[in-house]
């Protein structure tokens, strides 16, 4: 069975997650919140992006929302980083408060089930990622409802209001 099929069978709240310490956990941990899970590197010229992510955790964290970073070094090899490095960068560049994950791979058949999953053949909003800091917005219940490409800023209108809607859906 092809891993975009296992994936796709499983709900995305059930695939198991490690924290960039190597503590296991999964979406599990965050339902209720309305998620945004990004792809994200150290060296890329998205990375000033951050700021902008850092700054939305803040302003919508308490209305019930979270970015969620993973580390990703598929594209330009731009997050070479061990996660001692990827975490002290995060906490001094930025001062990102959210959480992050361990270094995944998100393309071809070493994708991690997550990203797999997020872009497999049964997501509403299939394809592959085109590079680092993509962004999938997950609702409340866990469901994928919505992704941006990569040049889609934190402040990006349209972004904006995918969150409001599903931090305003019932």
């Amino acid at each position: 069975m092809a891993l975009g099929a296992v994936a796709a069978a499983v709900s995305l709240q059930d695939i198991p997650l490690k924290d960039i310490d190597g503590k296991a956990t999964s979406l599990k941990a965050y339902h209720g919140k309305v998620l945004l899970v990004v792809n994200v590197a150290s060296k890329c010229g998205q990375t000033p992006q951050y700021a902008g992510l850092q700054a939305l955790h803040k302003k919508l964290g308490p209305r019930g929302f979270s970015v969620l970073a993973f580390p990703c070094n598929d594209f330009g090899e731009q997050e070479p980083g061990a996660p001692p490095e990827i975490k002290q960068f995060c906490a001094t560049e930025y001062q990102v408060t959210f959480p992050i994950f361990e270094k995944v791979r998100i393309r071809g058949d070493a994708a991690h089930p997550l990203f797999a999953a997020l872009t497999g053949k049964d997501s509403p909003v299939p394809g592959a990622v085109g590079w680092n800091f993509c962004k999938f917005v997950i609702s409340r219940d866990g469901r994928l409802v919505n992704r941006f490409d990569s040049n889609t800023e934190p402040d990006d209108p349209a972004l904006l209001k995918a969150l409001e809607a599903a931090l305003t859906a019932k």
